[in-house]
């Protein structure tokens, strides 16, 4: 009798921790499916923010709460130090992006040329032979880049973070 309940006791034992394996594992793919879900809804923060981006009238001027003339400096983790419960939103299903854009200047702050400080230049194209002419002058900068943060959240907490450069 005594080795019966001994067993049992094993057996119940193995039986609840093999059910919390399993409840864990539930649990984790959940997780997973939040995560990949707020991933997705980051592309209509993305591609909103680059809309606005396209039509945007003054470039050197910070226009409310989603985009700043300059670039903003950096947190140790790599997003810019801005308060994204402030910025622009928009709401995906079960899910809010908060965006903002950064227009990528170098040199110093405040931008005071933006001609020189906040434009790209246009590289070379090895695909085409005519343009690796040394003597060619490589055509003046004619490009200006911005970087596109969105913070994505959503259900159980999920938080997600997606960053994009796009030139305009």
């Amino acid at each position: 009798m005594v080795v019966v309940l001994i067993l049992l006791t094993v057996m119940l034992l193995g039986g609840l921790a093999l059910a919390r394996m399993t409840e864990v594992g539930t649990l984790a793919a959940g997780n997973a499916a939040f995560r990949e879900s707020a991933v997705q809804a980051s592309e209509v923060g993305i591609n909103t923010a680059f809309a606005s981006v396209a039509v945007l009238a003054n470039e050197n001027t910070d226009q409310g709460n989603w985009y700043r003339a300059a670039t903003l400096a950096d947190d140790a983790s790599g997003l810019p130090t801005f308060n994204f419960d402030n910025a622009a939103q928009v709401t995906v299903g079960a899910y809010t992006a908060n965006f903002l854009v950064d227009r990528q200047c170098g040199g110093v702050m405040p931008v005071v040329d933006p001609m020189r400080q906040c434009l790209v230049k246009v590289d070379i194209d090895p695909e085409k032979p005519e343009t690796n002419d040394p003597n060619k002058k490589v055509d003046p900068p004619t490009t200006t880049q911005y970087r596109i943060t969105a913070r994505i959240t959503g259900p159980k907490d999920t938080r997600v973070w997606v960053q994009s450069l796009v030139n305009k």
